[in-house]
Order: C-alpha cells, then structure tokens, then sequence
C-alpha cells in the first residue's frame, strides 16, 4: 500500500512539472513573438491566430493568467514533495530536502527546459497553446482579475508602468 501511496504522490509531482512546464514555455514563446510577425500573419490561415492575437492584446492579464498557473502548480510541487518526504525523513531534514528538490526540480524541469524550448519553437508552440491557455484564463479569472488589479494599482503607487508589459510587447 504504501508503495501504491509513493507511486501516485510521484506521480501528481511529475503531471505538475508537466504543467508547469506547459505555462513556462507558453510565455516565453508568446512573448517573444515580435509584432511584425502578427502583422505578417495570415489569420484565417490558421484559426488559432484570433486566440493568440486576443491574449497578446492584454499581455498584463496574460502574464498574470500564466504566473498564476504557474506558481500554483509550483507550490502544489513544493506542497506534496514536502508531504512525501515527511513521510520517511525528521521534519526539519524533510522540509530542507524538499526545499532542495523540488527547487532544483522546478527549475530544471518546470523552468529552464521549458522556455528554452518555448524560445526556440515560438510561433508553432504559441499557436498551439493559445486556446489552452485562453481557457486556462477563463477557469482562473476570479484570480487573474484580482491580481491583475492588486498589480496594476500596486505599480501605479510606487510610479510604476501599469502597463509595463506592453512596452517589451511591441519592442
């Protein structure tokens, strides 16, 4: 049984560093798309365009969209990594461990890779995800608007750009 119990805690850790991957190399390769390129692109060529065309229209909803999802699924990892290892090591080495792991973890796997790939593969890859990650935005937007509107008057207070992301857009 707890061979079973490990397996399916493993398990959930490996389907979040999926999803985390999945938001990381989703906004590196929307965001790296140059506007020409959407100037430049056929819209009813390819259906996914609109979706993709629509989310770029906000890119400060969008990021918050991603980094919301993001580190939900970050801390879920750090979460159940934790969990697991209190299982079977002292509390204070468990959570050290956990800490070192799943870091190291996450950055590889959830981070590094990701958005290496999501660089590399920017215009096919944004197309493919537009539509997950427009949907992602419609589950999570109680969420997306409160911390899209905590952030945008949080920037505004400290002489911020509200809209910061939308200078590094359009450059």
């Amino acid at each position: 049984m707890v061979l079973v119990s490990i397996g399916l805690t493993v398990g959930a850790i490996v389907v979040l560093i999926g999803v985390s991957a999945f938001f990381s190399s989703s906004e590196t390769a929307i965001f790296t798309l140059p506007e020409e390129w959407f100037a430049a692109a056929d819209p009813a060529a390819d259906g996914r365009f609109a979706t993709l065309q629509g989310l770029r229209g906000d890119p400060h909803r969008l990021l918050v969209t991603l980094l919301v999802g993001n580190n939900v699924v970050n801390v879920a990892i750090a979460s159940i990594t934790t969990l697991l290892l209190t299982e079977h090591l002292p509390a204070g080495v468990a959570v050290t461990a956990s800490t070192v792991v799943a870091s190291t973890v996450v950055l590889i796997f959830g981070e590094i890779v990701p958005k290496s790939y999501g660089l590399g593969h920017a215009e096919e890859w944004a197309l493919r995800v537009a539509r997950p990650i427009a949907l992602v935005g419609r589950v999570l937007l109680p969420l997306v608007v409160l911390f899209d509107w905590i952030t945008r008057h949080l920037n505004a207070a400290i002489g911020g750009e509200s809209a910061i992301e939308k200078t590094h857009v359009e450059e």
